[in-house]
């Protein structure tokens, strides 16, 4: 992903929103990213790319997620899909 790239789609969060807010709020726990514009509440899947980069700040590493977006949205659209049909979305 590149820093303009969404991970919260839901609120068009980007990647360069996240880091920032990262790096200015230090926040204790990742679910504290939801913050930052809203980010992961809306269908929830950006949750764990939130935990990652939040895991990649604590541990002194600059945050990024290494996942091309058209694969990452295309991977939420199955999510969203697996939903929507009363799956658990994986």
């Amino acid at each position: 992903m590149q820093p303009d790239d969404h991970v919260c789609l839901c609120y068009r969060v980007s990647q360069r929103k996240l880091v920032a807010y990262l790096k200015r709020e230090c926040p204790r726990v990742a679910s504290q990213l939801s913050d930052c514009l809203d980010a992961g509440t809306g269908c929830q899947w950006c949750v764990p790319f939130l935990e990652e980069l939040h895991s990649q700040w604590k541990a002194g590493e600059e945050p990024g997620l290494d996942v091309a977006p058209g694969e990452y949205a295309a991977r939420r659209t199955q999510y969203r899909r697996g939903k929507r049909d009363g799956g658990d979305g994986s």
